[in-house]
């Protein structure tokens, strides 16, 4: 588990101070490699930390002031789904967006992220530009408020 910054809570309803904070669970160095290029070359776009098993995921994202999370289902010990049901049981973090990014693109394993509250569910192999693109998005929103 890497956190590179730890800081007050933060919730994306508040105008944005600092750039959008993006924490990365992905087990895979090679893609947690390729993510972390990839998001960090956005405009207002940080990552501040990653995790590669659940358990290092619920306890580094709860203890990490972060706004957004990419979150792989397939972990090296664990599982995404309890990442994430973990994260909505968390009164403390009701904005945090959580974006799925996996291999196992079924439609139960689709459907089940977003009951678990997933607020998008991406396949890797197709699909792996678009989360750049909703955090670019959101990044962007969210600077629109300062003005």
């Amino acid at each position: 588990m890497q956190v590179v910054e730890t800081t007050s809570e933060y919730e994306t309803d508040a105008p944005a101070r600092h750039p959008l904070r993006v924490f990365l669970v992905e087990d895979s160095a090679v893609i947690l490699e390729r993510l972390t290029e990839s998001i960090s070359s956005l405009h207002n776009v940080d990552v501040v930390g990653n995790a590669a098993t659940e358990a290092d995921a619920i306890a580094a994202v709860q203890e990490t002031a972060c706004d957004a999370v990419v979150l792989d289902l397939q972990l090296r010990e664990g599982h995404g789904f309890n990442v994430l049901k973990a994260l909505r049981a968390a009164s403390n973090r009701p904005h945090l967006l959580v974006i799925i990014l996996t291999n196992f693109t079924s439609s139960q394993y689709r459907g089940r992220s977003m009951e678990f509250g997933a607020d998008y569910f991406f396949d890797k192999s197709r699909d792996y530009d678009r989360v750049c693109d909703v955090l670019e998005e959101l990044a962007a929103r969210r600077g629109e408020k300062l003005d």
